[in-house]
């Protein structure tokens, strides 16, 4: 459904843009100007109201717009608007003008507020008609259940609405309501929790909704199509077939003047109308059924309030990022009854394409090379540009996934047959596929194939940094990777001229390498842009030999090439090498093949493309931008005679650097000839005379002829080498050091220790060097190395797995998986597993490879522990496989394979196996498991496979007739398997532009401006990406934050709400974000007084936390500690108690029992003591905490004083003590705040992974003490406890109406722009 969640009966309705824009008037005061344009004071007249005419009921309706929309935007919102839903193929008028739908409002002469357009209905063309049915089945609930062979099963799921009953902040009586109201009746989700109970599966799998209400049974084509020339050209377009809940069959033809029933049945044809009575027609087939189905509008209107039960952003349909498929599926979805029968779902390619299929055969390349083209002259340009763009990659991602899917299952034929599999080449849909593999020879001396596919994926991403360069004149090909079936295809869009077969003295390329480096051309026409390209990403210019020993020079690496295509664009091709070799790896690893010769195992990499990071490349340029500002700055102190600011000398080293850390600052110092350093602006230093570019090409076989050339490599050479350096003595320590201290989050699974080292400039090959680094006996660094060694485990199992996968047909895909699953995780069930294979099939596919059959436990733990050593030079422990975490690494695998799981409790060894078989008799409240307790059991015993051997496809069956014993894995439990993508699409250059700007003025304490600039970024991002993209939920997420801050409670809540639900669909419903989304946003209720609610929220993401991580994560501590300060406001002295303590084993365990913050748990569950009545214990406590402060910290330190003077107070005589009792009968205790550097006694945002604590207050806090108390007075203190009020020091939100209100802008803007999709 894509409706708006406004009342039906409404005529009047804000305007919202299409595609997520957000122009809505906010809350009928202020306007926010949709373009981008950073003003102080945002104009409001560009926004008004006009009067909508239409030709039926209800006559008239208002909308709100704005004169930067075009016309087409307009159409969308009537199109979108509950009393005009049923429009789609009009037009408006004004003054009795038709008004072209690709111009702007303002270019239309005299609309003004109050102007009235006139809607006007006209004839439909096929494709009109078409659009017409698939949108009204969607509207009134009759499209069913789709099967999208891309995005896979539960694609996009949202567990948001089932967590809590979510209070609306906006509402009358929230911001009344007490802390500890609760609307579900139990104040305390956490009461049944427990810290050493295995992960739940159901925490992930939704709980079973009730269907919609039905509106009728089923429209369709009707078998009478098309129509027949004759009755073609008197306007017929189509015929349908309409079944009313009544179980009345109409016939309906659809005509160019619109929609009638005709006089045909099913053995009848005769598409002409009926007479009267039963005469019914209209111009919207909306329109038809209400006339049809008596039942209909009561169904209808039931359906609407089924849906407007959940948030509207549950339900769009995202269209410009790819849904988040889950790993674990509900079981009821993998059943027989779960699919239910529909003809329309063969029919949807004909209604959507039509029956030439024109409407979906596009030219990629053209439209791709067109839209990058457009104007970037004004800031419309460039919402409008970029915009476009964002949609035109999300769509090629798309098409060109679907068909690498069918590449890799065979379903395209090659273009070259007579080629061996890896050389074939493909074209689908303008796509043109390749594997990535070696199929040519051409990475022979990197390492073949292995090389080869580390180049695809390498050449994604300089694809990417090239598109985000966004240099006028250089074109890119639309390029994606695909891994599936364990195959990796790349797909890209055709460059014309790239098959043109070229005269025998032309280069098949223009520029750069021809053959590798044998042959090297060179075209002025390409210097130019191929130079800003160099400058932009550090690369040097620098000169290449051919095997003739002739000098070229190259702008770029030598791989790098350049095509001038047909169409005269500029192409840039082959970017896996836009930066240097890691030389020291190569090196320690690496030794060229000598024919007949097996390498050492020292020196056995799997291949030599071990290309530096990007992001190591400006971080290092940061370094060196950093020493050389130094530099200046301490010559121009020593050329001073006179006496200068004496803080010239300290303030050098800070200015330097802030000029490291910050890129904003290092993006604009490319650009200008001087960068301001200092508060004040006063000191410049001209860094036009610094330069740093690295040569991608040493170390890779070029020979330099004369001395002058090779004196100029060997610089060149010792160049690379010294980053290398940077990286292997610096940058990995440098991590991990943050990690250990708490500086920065840290990870929660591979995929965020992925991000967390990519995001530093360190390659995945480092991950056996991170394990060695963190052997020693630190928690923290214990708990990386576990992760770290997870994750070689589950990469190392990846390319197993895709081995084994290559060259099997997609029928054994999953008896294998399942087989390799139950070798590795499966052991303590059955230590010797066989995979059960269907003997007629493998007769089917006699070329097939089934070695996977033979793999054994100790062959896999082999392979695996091989893979380990060989990719990441790491020995694993002897006995690895008995400390992994099952669960977890299941999960790893599953995303890595893009495997789809049915959710149920696997039992991984055979106690919980006995276990459950005792627990049948459960009801299914229990779990998700109970239902499919059976399936798990009996699915690899001969009996049951014979029992339902008439209902079961030949691929489930075992072909064994003797029984076996139980598996944890069969291969019906893989339900599905997904492709996992890598794209190339960039991010907006200008919304992230004004996010920054934003930051700036709140770190300058310009809030008016920050707050303006930060809502304009909220805009384009909605804009540009529309709504549900991942880059949206982070801009959501760090806005939340910042109202937070500045006590905007409201505006907090309802953003965090949003990017929790968006996180959900589009990164993973547990993926590590969503963990962090879920647990801000308790803090932000929390902070509004919906304690209860968010206790839910911390509950939901620590059932998540166990399943991603598992037990006793190093950053648990501060969510148990908020969890502890929630219990206390709702009262719950005993249960907060409880996890008080539980926090301080964890800092006990994680950060030692001699920390600071150790010693501040120990200070705050003391207090926790006092409010449980426990005296003697609060006495023992505060005693250990003071013992702690004094040797840690000195007797001058205020914690120290602090709890000195709670240790005198808890320990007076029996007066005093009584007294003290007394107070505390009545919750008057005393509470200090400490800073984000240990934990806090009030709750506290969680850093996002990587990310430092001070970089979580966007500045404007980062000057307080490490270990300043809170500055708030002693009877502030006692009446928090006393009232269990709010934590903030302003509960007014009268204010708050004045500024925008996020929620609504996103919140309805969002309906607006999920119906549009």
């Amino acid at each position: 459904m894509s409706l708006c969640t406004e009342d039906s009966t409404h005529n009047t309705i804000e305007k919202e843009q299409p595609q997520d824009s957000s122009t809505a008037l906010e809350d009928g005061e202020n306007a926010i100007s949709t373009k981008g344009e950073t003003k102080e004071e945002q104009p409001i007249d560009n926004v008004f109201q006009v009067n909508i005419k239409l030709p039926h009921h209800p006559y008239q309706i208002q909308i709100m717009v704005s004169t930067q929309e075009q016309v087409q935007d307009l159409r969308q919102s009537i199109m979108e608007s509950p009393g005009t839903f049923q429009y789609s193929c009009f037009h408006l008028e004004y003054n009795g003008e038709r008004i072209n739908d690709f111009v702007e409002l303002s270019e239309v002469k005299g609309l003004a507020a109050g102007s009235e357009l006139k809607l006007v209905e006209d004839p439909y063309t096929e494709r009109e008609a078409r659009m017409h049915l698939i949108r009204i089945r969607e509207i009134i609930g009759a499209a069913g259940n789709r099967i999208d062979t891309l995005h896979g099963i539960s694609a996009g799921l949202s567990l948001h609405d089932t967590v809590a009953p979510w209070i609306d902040p906006n509402s009358p009586t929230s911001a009344n309501k007490a802390s500890n109201s609760n609307t579900s009746g139990n104040p305390n989700a956490l009461s049944d929790f427990s810290f050493d109970r295995p992960a739940s599966i159901s925490t992930i799998v939704p709980p079973k909704q009730e269907q919609p209400p039905k509106t009728i049974k089923s429209i369709c084509l009707s078998p009478w199509n098309p129509p027949p020339p004759f009755l073609r050209q008197q306007g017929h377009l189509l015929y349908l077939q309409l079944t009313t809940n009544e179980g009345e069959q109409y016939q309906i033809t659809s005509h160019v003047a619109g929609f009638f029933v005709n006089k045909s049945s099913n053995s009848k044809f005769d598409p002409y109308p009926r007479p009267a009575p039963k005469n019914v027609a209209a111009h919207s087939l909306f329109t038809i059924i209400k006339n049809l189905s008596p039942s209909f509008n009561k169904s209808f209107e039931a359906l609407l309030e089924s849906n407007n039960k959940r948030d509207p952003l549950v339900n769009f349909q995202l269209t410009n990022a790819i849904p988040a498929s889950p790993w674990l599926i509900a079981p009821t979805i993998n059943s027989l009854p779960a699919h239910q029968p529909d003809i329309t779902r063969t029919q949807e390619t004909y209604l959507l394409a039509g029956v030439e299929n024109t409407d979906t055969l596009r030219d990629w390349n053209e439209e791709i090379q067109t839209t990058r083209e457009l104007p970037r002259d004004t800031v419309q340009d460039r919402v409008f540009r970029e915009r476009l763009i964002s949609k035109i990659f999300a769509e090629f991602n798309d098409a060109a996934a679907r068909g690498a899917m069918m590449v890799a299952r065979g379903e395209i034929a090659p273009l070259n047959p007579t080629e061996s599999k890896d050389a074939q080449i493909f074209v689908y849909s303008n796509v043109f596929y390749s594997f990535g593999a070696d199929g040519v020879g051409t990475f022979t001396s990197e390492g073949g194939d292995e090389a080869a596919r580390v180049a695809v994926a390498k050449d994604v991403g300089g694809v990417k940094a090239i598109n985000q360069l966004d240099i006028p004149g250089l074109a890119t090909p639309g390029t994606i990777i695909v891994d599936y079936l364990g195959k990796r295809l790349v797909a890209q869009s055709i460059v014309p001229g790239i098959f043109k077969q070229r005269e025998p003295e032309e280069h098949q390329v223009d520029y750069g390498g021809v053959e590798g480096r044998d042959v090297v051309a060179e075209n002025e026409a390409f210097v130019s842009t191929f130079s800003q390209v160099s400058k932009a990403l550090k690369v040097k210019k620098h000169a290449v030999w051919d095997k003739e020993g002739r000098r070229h020079v190259l702008e770029g690496s030598v791989e790098t090439k350049g095509l001038l295509g047909t169409d005269g664009r500029k192409y840039i091709l082959d970017l896996y090498r836009l930066t240097p070799l890691d030389i020291i790896w190569l090196e320690k690893y690496w030794t060229d093949n000598v024919e007949g010769e097996d390498k050492p195992a020292t020196h056995n990499y799997p291949h030599r493309v071990t290309v530096l990071r990007p992001e190591l490349i400006e971080a290092y340029w940061r370094l060196k931008m950093g020493e050389y500002v130094k530099e200046e700055l301490d010559k121009r102190k020593s050329e001073v005679t006179e006496n200068g600011t004496p803080s010239l000398a300290n303030g050098s080293h800070e200015d330097s650097s802030n000029v490291v850390k910050d890129e904003g600052a290092e993006k604009s110092a490319e650009n200008k000839e001087e960068t301001v350093l200092g508060n004040s602006g006063q000191e410049h230093v001209d860094i036009s005379n610094f330069s740093l570019a690295l040569n991608p090409d040493v170390f890779c076989g070029q020979v330099p002829q004369t001395d002058e050339e090779k004196e100029e490599w060997a610089k060149d050479e010792k160049e690379v080498r010294t980053v290398c350096e940077f990286l292997y003595n610096k940058v990995i320590p440098d991590m991990i050091h943050d990690l250990k201290e708490g500086e920065v989050g840290f990870p929660m699974d591979g995929q965020s220790l992925s991000r967390l080292m990519h995001k530093r400039g360190i390659n995945i090959r480092y991950l056996g060097k991170i394990a060695a680094l963190t052997e020693e006996q630190d928690a923290r660094l214990s708990a990386l190395r576990a992760l770290a060694i997870q994750e070689m485990i589950a990469r190392a199992f990846k390319h197993l797995a895709e081995k084994y996968l290559r060259n099997l047909p997609m029928t054994f895909a999953t008896t294998c998986l399942a087989h390799l699953l139950n070798c590795l995780l499966g052991v303590g069930l059955n230590k010797s597993p066989r995979p059960h294979l269907n003997e007629d099939l493998q007769d089917l596919y006699k070329d097939a490879d089934y070695s996977f059959a033979e793999a054994s436990v100790e062959s896999l733990r082999y392979d695996i522990e091989a893979q380990v050593q060989l990719r990441y030079r790491h020995v694993l422990e002897a006995d690895w496989f008995s400390h992994v975490k099952h669960l977890q690494l299941l999960r790893s695998i599953a995303l890595k394979l893009g495997l789809q799981l049915v959710a149920k409790d696997y039992h991984f060894t055979a106690e919980t196996h006995v276990a459950d078989a005792d627990s049948k008799t459960l009801t299914n409240g229990g779990a998700a498991h109970v239902e499919t307790n059976e399936h798990a059991h009996t699915n690899t015993n001969g009996k049951k496979k014979r029992k339902n051997g008439d209902r079961t496809s030949p691929t489930t069956t075992n072909g064994s007739d003797t029984p076996s014993q139980p598996l944890t894995f069969s291969a019906e439990d893989i339900a599905n398997l997904v492709p996992v993508i890598k794209d190339a699409c960039p991010k907006s250059v200008l919304a992230e532009e004004a996010l920054e700007a934003g930051k700036i003025s709140m770190m300058q304490n310009q809030k008016e401006i920050g707050q303006e600039l930060l809502l304009e970024s909220l805009t384009l991002h909605e804009q540009i990406y529309g709504i549900l993209h991942p880059e949206v939920a982070r801009v959501y997420h760090q806005l939340a934050m910042l109202y937070h801050q500045l006590d905007e409670k409201n505006a907090a809540i309802e953003l965090a709400h949003k990017a929790v639900i968006i996180s959900e669909r589009t990164l993973g419903i547990d993926s590590s974000e969503t963990i962090l989304a879920y647990l801000n946003l308790a803090l932000f209720e929390h902070g509004n007084r919906n304690t209860a609610v968010a206790v839910s929220c911390v509950r939901h993401a620590l059932e998540l936390w166990k399943i991603i991580y598992g037990s006793k994560h190093p950053d648990s501590i501060t969510t148990l500690n908020n969890a502890a300060v929630m219990l206390q406001h709702l009262q719950l002295y005993p249960e907060s108690r409880q996890w008080f303590e539980k926090s301080l084993s964890i800092s006990e365990e994680v950060s030692g029992k001699s920390s600071v913050n150790t010693a501040t748990l120990l200070f705050q569950l003391a207090q926790a003591l006092v409010l449980d009545q426990d005296h003697k214990g609060a006495v023992n406590r505060m005693r250990e905490a003071y013992s702690i402060f004094l040797s840690k910290l000195g007797p001058e330190d205020p914690n120290t004083k602090e709890s000195e003077k709670w240790l005198e107070q808890l320990t007076q005589n029996a007066v005093s003590m009584a007294k003290h009792a007394k107070d505390v009968q009545a919750r008057r205790v005393r509470r200090v705040m400490f800073n984000p550097r240990v934990t806090t006694l009030g709750p506290r945002p969680q850093p996002q992974v990587g990310q430092s604590t001070s970089d979580m207050v966007n500045g404007h806090q980062s000057h307080n003490s490490s270990r300043a108390f809170d500055s708030r007075s002693i009877d502030e203190l006692m009446r928090f406890i006393e009232g269990g009020g709010d934590i903030s020091k302003s509960q007014n939100s009268k204010k708050r109406t004045s500024r925008g209100n996020p929620r609504r802008r996103g919140g309805r803007a969002a309906a607006a722009a999920g119906a549009a999709s």
